[in-house]
Formats: C-alpha cells, sequence, structure tokens
C-alpha cells in the first residue's frame, strides 16, 4: 500500500472508483447546505482545489494505492498552524478494498506525516456514528473518542451527528500508528 500525493493523472482511477462506488460512497459523502457555494463536481476542480489548499498550507491531498491501483482518497484537511498546530482527516475507499486494512495503514501514514514533516501537535477525525467501518478504523489504531458533535457535518444532504476521535503527539506510541498497526498484526 501507498500513499502519494493526489495527481491530475489520477482522474480516470478516480473517476472510475467514484461511480463503481456511488451507492457505497454516498451515505458518507459531504454535500453543500443549502445557500452554500457548492462542492467541485468534477474531478480536475477538484484537484484544483485541493492544489491550492496545499499552496496555501490548509490541506494534504494524498491518495492510496494499493498493488500499484487506485483505491481511495485520504485529505488532511483545515490545517491550523499558530498556537493550534492542528488538522483533521477524511477519507473514502473504492469498496473492492475494504476489510483489508488498507484505510487504517492510510491513517496510520497520514498521521504519522502530520506528526513528523508536517510539525502537527494534534489529528481530528470526524466519524458519524452508523458508519461502523470508520469507526473500526480508529479502534484499531487506538485513537480516543474526545466528544460528540450534533449536526457536524452537511453529509448526504443533511446536518448529520458525528462522534470526534484525537490523537495527539504526545499520545503517538513509540514508531508511530504504523507501528502500532504492525505490532499487532504480528501478535
Amino acid at each position: 500500500m501507498v500513499l502519494r500525493p493526489l495527481r491530475r493523472g489520477d482522474v480516470d482511477a478516480w473517476r472510475d472508483a467514484r461511480r463503481r462506488n456511488t451507492a457505497w460512497l454516498v451515505p458518507w459523502d459531504a454535500t453543500a447546505p443549502p445557500g452554500a457555494p457548492s462542492r467541485p463536481v468534477t474531478f480536475r476542480r477538484l484537484v484544483r482545489r485541493l492544489r491550492r489548499s496545499a499552496a496555501q498550507g490548509t490541506t494534504l491531498p494524498f491518495a492510496i494505492e494499493v498493488d500499484g491501483r487506485f483505491a481511495g482518497q485520504l485529505t488532511v484537511n483545515n490545517i491550523v498552524r499558530g498556537s493550534a498546530q492542528f488538522a483533521s482527516i477524511g477519507y473514502w475507499l473504492d469498496r473492492e478494498f475494504a476489510g483489508r486494512g488498507v484505510m487504517p495503514r492510510a491513517v496510520a501514514m497520514a498521521v504519522d506525516h502530520c506528526f513528523g514533516a508536517a510539525g502537527l501537535h494534534r489529528i481530528e477525525i470526524a466519524i458519524r456514528p452508523e458508519n461502523s467501518n470508520s469507526l473500526r478504523v480508529v479502534e484499531k489504531l487506538g485513537i480516543r473518542e474526545v466528544g460528540y458533535a450534533p449536526r457536524y457535518l452537511h453529509i448526504d444532504g443533511e446536518w448529520r451527528d458525528h462522534r470526534l476521535y484525537g490523537i495527539t503527539r504526545e499520545e503517538l506510541p513509540p514508531g508511530g500508528l504504523q507501528r502500532r498497526l504492525d505490532d499487532a498484526e504480528s501478535a
């Protein structure tokens, strides 16, 4: 598995994955609330927006590859510097790769990068209470629940409640989250 920057050349694989996984992803996809500017509807616009945010230092957009194939996307969003030094992580995965430990590995790699090279102090992940697959990701990584946010994000056409999970640099185990996964898999 590889976590790498999302690039324009991912267009065909990204579109194919999103098309094939529409029913799988729609219940978890962010939507624009009434009156808000619409979200990018094309891959080209999405990449343009993500690149602009990355250049401003507020986003780190990644593609997830498994055996050289595009498998999904992970984005470190809302990077805040100054006294906060935190960000949030959002992700989606092609159903074909679900249940194989891909997303916990991708999140572990992203968190380790954020606490290392990116110099952040805190990472948060917001998950809908009924999203058992995403809840399993934070469980496998040992990321603790830190709160509950009613009507937190506009998802699938409605304001949806989310459980909030967070980890700080001080809570990172020796060797990082990737090492925690490796140790758990070898036990």
